[in-house]
Order: C-alpha cells, then sequence, then structure tokens
C-alpha cells in the first residue's frame, strides 16, 4: 500500500527577511504616527493660550438698600431689523439679523419715597396705617447666556466690510432695541400690581407680627 505525503512549500531565508522588515517598518509607522500625534499635542504650536491681566475690581461706592424687591417678570422678544440701501438691492448692500434677546424685570417699592407721616399708630398699638409709594421697574437685565443672534443676511459689501474689519458685526443696537421692547412689554403688563399687591401682603404680615391686630396698608394714590 503506497501513502501520499503532502509537501509544503518551501519558505527561502530571503521571504522571510522581507516579512521581517516588512513587520518592522508597520510598527515604525505606528509608533511614528502615534508619537507625532503626542508630540503636537504636547507642542500645540497653533494653539492658543489664554491669559488674564485685568486690574482688581475697584469698589466704587456703596448704598444702603431701601426699597423691597417685590416682583420679577421673565421676557423673551425676537428683534427682526433690516437696514436696505437706497438704490441698491439687499444682495449688494443691506442686513436682517434676527435676535432672540430674553431677560428679566424687577418691579421694587422705594421706602424712602414715604413721607414722615407714612405709618400712623393707634393710641392703644392695636391698629396701624402705612402708606406707601406705588412700585416702580426696574431697567430691562438681559440674560447674556440666553440671548444671541438667530439668523442673519448681509450683502456682498456688508460682507466684505466685516472681513476687512476683523471684527464682527456691533450689536449693541440689538441689545439696546431688545431692552427698549421688554421695557414697553413690562410696562403693559400687570408686573407692578403684581407688586403692590405682594407689598402689601408683605407689609401687614409684618405689622402683624410685631402685635398689631388690625393692619391697613394703602398707597399714596388712594383716598
Amino acid at each position: 500500500m503506497t501513502t501520499s505525503q503532502t509537501t509544503l512549500p518551501e519558505v527561502t531565508p530571503g521571504r522571510r527577511r522581507w516579512w521581517r522588515y516588512l513587520a518592522g517598518f508597520l510598527v515604525l509607522a505606528v509608533l511614528l504616527v502615534v508619537g507625532g500625534r503626542l508630540a503636537w499635542s504636547w507642542i500645540n504650536p497653533l494653539g492658543e493660550q489664554t491669559i488674564d491681566r485685568s486690574q482688581p475690581v475697584l469698589l466704587e461706592s456703596i448704598k444702603d438698600m431701601s426699597r423691597f424687591e417685590a416682583a420679577t417678570g421673565t421676557f423673551q422678544v425676537v428683534v427682526d431689523l433690516e437696514k436696505d440701501a437706497n438704490f441698491l438691492p439687499d444682495a449688494i448692500k443691506g442686513t436682517r439679523t434676527l435676535f432672540v434677546g430674553a431677560g428679566g424685570v424687577d418691579a421694587y417699592v422705594d421706602f424712602s419715597a414715604m413721607a414722615a407721616n407714612g405709618v400712623t399708630v393707634s393710641q392703644d398699638r392695636t391698629q396701624a396705617t402705612v402708606r406707601l409709594p406705588r412700585a416702580q421697574l426696574e431697567k430691562p437685565n438681559l440674560d447674556n447666556s440666553r440671548s444671541y443672534v438667530f439668523a442673519q443676511q448681509r450683502g456682498l459689501f456688508d460682507r466684505v466690510s466685516d472681513f476687512l474689519s476683523g471684527s464682527p458685526g456691533d450689536q449693541r443696537e440689538l441689545y439696546l432695541l431688545a431692552e427698549k421692547k421688554i421695557s414697553e412689554a413690562a410696562v403693559a403688563s400687570d408686573l407692578r400690581t403684581r407688586a403692590d399687591t405682594n407689598t402689601k401682603a408683605m407689609m401687614s404680615g409684618m405689622l402683624k407680627s410685631l402685635g398689631f391686630t388690625k393692619v391697613t396698608v394703602k398707597f399714596t394714590d388712594e383716598p
């Protein structure tokens, strides 16, 4: 009986040496890439470094507060500001910006504006009458983290001008317009009425806690 045998191809020393060179080259290439990336991230020649050289904060003044913050309103407005050229199409000259402005308005009662006889007490010290000034509205306080440019269209001349100036468009006008619209909305709302009601409740509760059984709180314009 004849037994057949399979003969494996013989690997010559030259081929074995070639595979070793190739494996060594691949390992070296991987090491160079990884090392290059690590060195680049460490050196970071194109990176930026932030250095704060601001001067110390200077305290200019301190004032005693004599008012009660009675209510706060939160508002949001979308400002649609468009600027067109007289004789050029919008694609050449003109801008349109959609700006989302969000912020709050505080309503307060200024106790320093109370008259000298603003508080009257009965002889038996069981009744008290208080006359307060009406609530006023603070200037709107825009929240920078929630106020942003939503969309903007610019003509060719405006794009070139912004590019040459090296700075983005001035957004102060957008902030001022948003503050104006929020202020108008606050005046038209019931924010001051809510502040008057809260101030009455606060003053009545405080005087009753001092032992007064009957407390009357009125505003200076009330009979």
